[in-house]
């Protein structure tokens, strides 16, 4: 598999694909992506496995969504950031965030990434997209 050809020109957004708080948050994404400008992947697949290997992220221990912007990897809360800040307004002004350290910000996102399945469920396997949703994936 050719990840360069596979993420190139795309925004993908790795997610947990057995998290219910990433699964609502790619939901989220659906409904105020208009433009399909996103691509959602969850890492448990062959293409997320592949775009994990290729950033030299752990692929069997996912701690933090990943946002991939062509050849440029952000992940905690630089990926919440610059996804919701290209969703337009009014969630464009989660870029005030930016004020707070990077380091603050990410230990906020940590507490929520490393208790999401006790706090939010966890689904015993990965979602199927729904057919009217295909397009929203890689």
């Amino acid at each position: 598999m050719n990840v360069q050809q596979l993420i190139q020109n795309k925004h993908v957004i790795l997610y947990d694909g057995q998290c219910k708080l990433c699964d609502a948050w790619c939901n989220f994404i659906i409904k105020r992506d208009k433009k399909v400008r996103f691509k959602l992947c969850s890492v448990q697949s062959q293409k997320g496995q592949a775009v994990l290997n290729y950033f030299d992220y752990p692929t069997d221990n996912v701690k933090s969504m990943v946002y991939v912007d062509n050849e440029h990897c952000y992940t905690q809360s630089d990926a919440v950031i610059r996804v919701l800040s290209q969703l337009g307004w009014p969630w464009r002004a989660v870029l005030i965030l930016c004020l707070i350290p990077k380091r603050l910000r990410d230990w906020g996102y940590d507490r929520v990434a490393f208790n999401r399945y006790t706090l939010f469920g966890k689904f015993n396997y990965c979602r199927l997209p729904h057919r009217e949703d295909q397009r929203h994936y890689l």
